[in-house]
This record gives C-alpha cells, structure tokens and sequence, in this order.
C-alpha cells in the first residue's frame, strides 16, 4: 500500500473515532442527540471520508511548502 494512501486511511479512522467520541460525549454532558446509532455510525463514515480525501489532496501541497 502506498505511504500516502495509508496516511489518508488513517486521518480518515481518527475523523470517524474523534466524531464518535464528541458525539458520546455530548450525549453524556448535555442531551441526548436526535440521531440514532446507526445514524451516528453513518455520519461518522461520511466524516471519516471527508477527513481522508482532504488529507489525501493536502499532503502534497503541504510537503511543497516545506
């Protein structure tokens, strides 16, 4: 596996357990979401996705920076 595709998978895995962890978090300081749990499951894969395409795309240009 590519250095730069295992990078972006992985900013991707922290995206989904950092949304899970404030979502929990807020559940438990605050209130309850309106969101179920597969809904917050779905919502996290979609940030975790988010997170690898922008850390995918960002890399390079901030390597160039350098």
């Amino acid at each position: 596996m590519n250095r730069r595709v295992k990078s972006s998978l992985l900013w991707g895995l922290v995206g989904v357990f950092a949304f899970l962890v404030l979502a929990q978090g807020y559940d438990l300081l605050v209130e309850g979401l309106p969101a179920s749990f597969l809904a917050r499951v779905g919502i996290a894969l979609v940030v975790g996705a988010v997170a690898a395409g922008v850390s995918y795309v960002a890399e390079p240009r901030l390597l160039a920076r350098r």
